[in-house]
């Protein structure tokens, strides 16, 4: 697709760094690779998937123009999204929920968002009113976390830039899990190509849903969303580590001071999981898919 390569051209020329200081932090014996997922108008891998989940969309003739996008999200793919209406010209409408901040909820109308507030009844019930607001306005409903489209962007473009930039130099790919879409579209491509590539998904400790743990509040922004996704494939997962908050912000900072590298928080997760995967010798040239860039306000 002409906008796949258009969004490789402008933006990913250069997506894996080598993480010397960070690495040499921690007494390890190779560096550390990072796959900059980031360099969208949002800071977040989201933008090229909200970018490109439009143009299938389109293709497909589900989304005509002027036709408004709807999704349930308060979050870093709702901005993303938001972004992507208004280069479209289709009006975006986003779910949140009744706690969300004012700050944020101000935030995501800046980018042209209109904002529909749901009271209560968890993700079911944000999701529930999305499905019901696009069919009220004759929109199309993204559903983020479980339409193909969001892994089809990775198999596309996530995993063949890994496989391109780092061929068999890497024997393990971390990558955050929040709606499932990036890790089970790189594993599928990956995996494809060496099988014994070893996938790793990372999720709060805090909020362990996907390793059965306990549910609960976290601060790793973009993972963990409490409920396995139905995007997720468990299949082609080799490992499941988890992250607390803290060591998350900690290794966030170390890939700011060490590297230059502005890592969100998420992104210091993958950082963490990856120490605990070479520590436990299951790995020994790791890639962590930095899916945001830290931002100072």
């Amino acid at each position: 697709m002409a906008i796949l390569q258009s969004y490789y051209q402008d933006v990913y020329k250069c997506p894996v760094v080598r993480l010397s200081g960070f690495s040499g932090r921690h007494g390890l014996a190779s560096s550390i690779l990072a796959y900059l997922d980031f360099g969208g108008a949002t800071g977040t891998c989201k933008d090229g998937v909200a970018e490109t989940m439009l143009a299938f969309a389109t293709e497909r003739g589900t989304l005509q123009p002027g036709m408004p996008v709807v999704e349930a999200s308060s979050g870093s793919f709702g901005a993303a999204l938001a972004v992507s209406c208004a280069t479209t010209g289709h009006p975006c409408i986003l779910v949140v929920p009744s706690s969300l901040p004012a700050s944020r909820r101000q935030h995501l109308q800046s980018l042209g968002a209109r904002i529909v507030v749901c009271s209560g009844g968890g993700r079911k019930a944000l999701e529930r009113i999305a499905a019901d607001t696009a069919k009220r306005y004759n929109g199309y409903y993204t559903n983020y976390f479980a339409n193909d489209d969001n892994p089809e962007y990775h198999r596309r473009v996530t995993g063949p830039q890994i496989l391109k930039a780092c061929g068999d130099s890497i024997d393990a790919v971390v990558i955050g899990v929040g709606s499932g879409g990036t890790i089970t579209g790189v594993a599928e491509y990956l995996k494809a190509w060496n099988s014994m590539i070893r996938i790793v998904a990372v999720e709060p400790s805090e909020c362990a849903a996907i390793s059965g743990g306990f549910i609960g509040h976290h601060g790793i922004a973009g993972i963990g969303p409490g409920f396995v996704p139905e995007n997720y494939n468990p299949y082609v997962v080799d490992t499941v580590l988890t992250v607390n908050t803290a060591d998350a912000e900690r290794a966030a900072r170390e890939a700011l001071f060490f590297d230059g590298v502005p890592a969100c928080t998420s992104a210091g997760a993958t950082l963490a999981a990856a120490v605990q995967l070479i520590g436990t010798g299951k790995s020994t040239r790791p890639l962590c898919v930095f899916a945001g860039r830290r931002t100072y306000e």
